[in-house]
């Protein structure tokens, strides 16, 4: 694996990382993002409705549609803390550029990503429309930044994409910390090809196609190829294009293996494709022949290992 060259830190809803601040001083801690993840990265806390004066207890609040707008309150409509969060969110907002990504907490009217229930005024029934005003105010002044809610992490492919967008983000940072030149941001690229063609091949034809071009200043050019990489990168790889991936890796060896040994290769890549074998199976498999016959183009691709393996989040495959 890639290491990366500083801390990876995190912004995370409060009540997830285990602290007791929700109204009935309760908490939704995760055990994955505490326990496992948690091994990996640091975590910065935040709790809006305690940040802007809230207490705990404290009555719970909701989103409630008034005409046009949506405020969040009470459920009788008092207590309007609406400008507070938003104001909290923007400020947060601004101040977040170090972090390489932000777990939220599902359904809060203030943490929650999406599917926030928005209730009607008369209070009988709701939509699962909204964004918490603290969540919606950090995705809007960053949207490259890798954002998740937790319940979401439940899903082992949700959880693999956001570490995977999580680690590739870091090391951007990284890079641009370094000072970034062409050549530094094409070898950016060689090392994370793979794994860009294992979650959205347009993606991957459409930057190699940007990184030729010779009318963008490297300020420019940098800038249009994150916001595509981190675009791609949120499709989920799948059987398909996991195997598609893992038919070009095959290609490096075919001077170096014999027919059966090229034969078993394609059965367990065409295996997985299948549903029939998990993906460490052929990914082992190249991983055995790379240490064999050496390859250091091959062996810097990251989608050989992007992210410490006792995560074991390929074993959903």
């Amino acid at each position: 694996m890639k290491v990366p060259q500083s801390d990876i830190i995190i912004g995370i809803s409060a009540c997830v990382e285990g602290q007791q601040v929700r109204f009935d001083r309760g908490h939704k801690k995760s055990d994955f993002c505490v326990n496992e993840l948690g091994k990996h990265v640091k975590y910065r806390g935040f709790c809006p409705e305690v940040a802007i004066g809230m207490p705990i207890p404290r009555p719970t609040v909701r989103q409630i549609k008034k005409g046009d707008l949506i405020i969040v309150s009470r459920p009788d409509g008092e207590g309007d803390v609406t400008e507070q969060l938003t104001a909290y969110g923007k400020k947060i907002a601004a101040s977040v550029s170090d972090l390489s990504g932000f777990i939220f907490c599902q359904k809060s009217p203030s943490c929650g990503m999406e599917r926030v229930k928005v209730y009607y005024e008369h209070g009988q029934s709701s939509e699962p429309t909204g964004i918490g005003l603290f969540a919606k105010e950090i995705m809007a002044a960053n949207p490259l930044l890798p954002c998740e809610e937790n319940g979401r992490l439940n899903d082992a492919g949700l959880r693999e994409n956001f570490v995977i967008r999580v680690f590739t983000y870091r090391h951007w940072q990284d890079l641009v910390a370094s000072g970034l030149t062409k050549h530094k941001l094409i070898t950016f690229h060689s090392e994370h090809k793979y794994l860009l063609m294992s979650h959205h091949l347009p993606s991957y034809k459409a930057l190699g196609q940007l990184l030729a071009r010779a009318d963008l200043s490297i300020d420019e050019m940098a800038e249009q190829y994150i916001s595509g990489l981190m675009g791609g990168l949120k499709h989920l790889a799948n059987r398909k294009s996991h195997s598609n991936t893992l038919q070009h890796l095959q290609g490096y060896f075919k001077k170096n293996i014999d027919k059966a040994q090229k034969q078993e290769l394609a059965e367990h890549i065409e295996g997985f494709r299948q549903g029939l074998v998990p993906l460490l199976v052929p990914l082992t498999l190249i991983n055995h022949y790379l240490k064999q016959y050496p390859k250091a183009y091959l062996a810097a691709q990251v989608y050989l290992s992007p992210y410490p393996t006792d995560l074991k989040l390929r074993y959903g495959y």
